[in-house]
């Protein structure tokens, strides 16, 4: 099967894809906010820039998506890419094993992390409870 775009076009499209200030991200944001919490976010001083910083609670919140993070294969998002396997399987495992890596090192310096899938965005009230259960 070959790619439905010309390598200009795919190109054009890779570059698109945004790793902070994305939709979701903006979403757990604002409902973070709403609760009450105050943050700070992407701090490149800890492992894995997590997207949300509780430092005097040393709690991270971490937004993975779950086509380049590999949520479980029960997720709908989670699909494999039908071209260039070659290219994206090992690509979309080192993405996982570097944020297991990550994790590990940041629980050994005590940090606390959540992580918030994309899939989990539509649960509101779900999502609401699972953030005030992590940070109260």
């Amino acid at each position: 099967m070959m790619d439905t775009l010309t390598q200009l076009e795919r190109s054009e499209r890779m570059r698109r894809v945004r790793s902070k200030d994305t939709k979701p991200e903006l979403i757990v944001r604002c409902l973070v906010h709403r609760l009450g919490f105050r943050y700070r976010l992407h701090a490149g001083d800890l492992l894995g820039k997590p997207d949300l910083v509780f430092r005097s609670r040393k709690l991270v919140i971490f937004f993975h998506g779950c086509f380049w993070h590999r949520h479980s294969r029960g997720c709908r998002l989670t699909r494999t890419p039908k071209l260039k396997l070659d290219y994206w399987e090992p690509k979309l495992a080192e993405n996982r094993r570097r944020d297991l890596i990550n994790q590990r090192r940041l629980a050994d310096q005590g940090w606390h992390f959540l992580i918030i899938w994309e899939c989990q965005i539509a649960a509101e009230n779900k999502l609401e409870r699972l953030i005030l259960d992590f940070l109260s």
